[in-house]
């Protein structure tokens, strides 16, 4: 059981390593990203879409400025700049279950100019990982 699945997540974007995030993500979570139309459903996508967030977003100065809990959910809200110097601000919304793993992680991502950046970077890391 993950007594602190935000302090888990925390340690994965500070230092991100497959095994950190496959131990925090439960076989049922649901991805939602702003990019694309449908929840992407199961733990080997939302893994996917993660780790390439990472690559993305979590270089460049990127850090969480807030954050917000309630029993088993949390809002982080991040900023940082990617490719070109836009800045990006954006919040994970992230539940868990009683285990501690997580099972929805919702993004969702600010001004548009920077959501518009942050879609062709993310489908080219997507890509590469088929």
């Amino acid at each position: 059981m993950i007594r602190d699945p935000i302090a888990a997540w925390h340690g994965y974007m500070a230092a991100p390593r497959a095994a950190l995030l496959d131990a925090l993500i439960a076989d049922e979570c649901v991805f939602r990203s702003p990019a694309v139309h449908t929840p992407q459903v199961g733990r080997a996508l939302t893994i996917k879409y993660l780790t390439a967030a990472a690559e993305v977003l979590g270089k460049d100065g990127f850090r969480y400025v807030g954050e917000w809990r309630a029993d088993r959910s949390a809002v982080l809200e991040f900023v940082c700049r990617i490719d070109g110097g836009i800045d990006v601000n954006g919040v994970d919304i992230i539940a868990w279950n009683d285990a501690g793993l997580i099972v929805d992680f919702k993004v969702m991502i600010r001004p548009v100019k920077a959501l518009n950046a942050v879609i062709p970077l993310m489908g080219a890391v997507l890509a590469r990982s088929c």
